[in-house]
């Protein structure tokens, strides 16, 4: 029992941190600039698909408490990067995203808010998946390739 009680209370600090993260990144963006804007969801953007690479080695392994936290501070990342595309930032700096970010804003918009729900799900079904490389392909790595190829320069 205590030591459910502490996961519930590490999962509650996690939703409470992002719940703040959003509220300040919503209520600052006005006062960040162009730049900064940019760069602090490119910065997002890597720290997902870094953090995306430890949920599947996590995942793999069978260490699934582990992936789960993971998979909720992704979440809540997507959530946070649905506020970092103002129209300001569309023409500026040396970014990758492409037009059609503004042109379909809210399919783009969608597109966040699915990712970020399928890591919720992720987290209810990674630990029966009889294949989790799928699983993961499915609820999380979908996504990835989604945005990539719709919103995102080539390399």
């Amino acid at each position: 029992m205590h030591i459910l009680f502490n996961h519930i209370k590490k999962y509650i600090k996690i939703i409470l941190f992002s719940i703040l993260s959003i509220f300040f990144v919503s209520s600052s963006n006005a006062e960040l600039t162009v730049e900064e804007i940019v760069k602090s969801r490119q910065a997002l953007f890597s720290k997902n698909y870094s953090t995306a690479k430890r949920v599947q080695a996590f995942s793999s392994k069978g260490d699934f408490e582990k992936a789960k936290k993971l998979m909720i501070e992704m979440s809540e990342n997507y959530k946070v990067l649905i506020e970092l595309f103002p129209e300001s930032t569309e023409d500026e700096f040396d970014t990758e995203a492409l037009p059609t970010v503004w042109e379909e804003k809210d399919a783009f918009n969608a597109l966040m808010t699915k990712a970020s729900e399928d890591m919720i799900k992720l987290t209810t079904v990674i630990e029966d998946a009889d294949d989790i490389r799928g699983t993961l392909k499915q609820f999380m790595w979908s996504n990835c390739k989604a945005c990539h190829s719709r919103y995102r320069e080539e390399h």
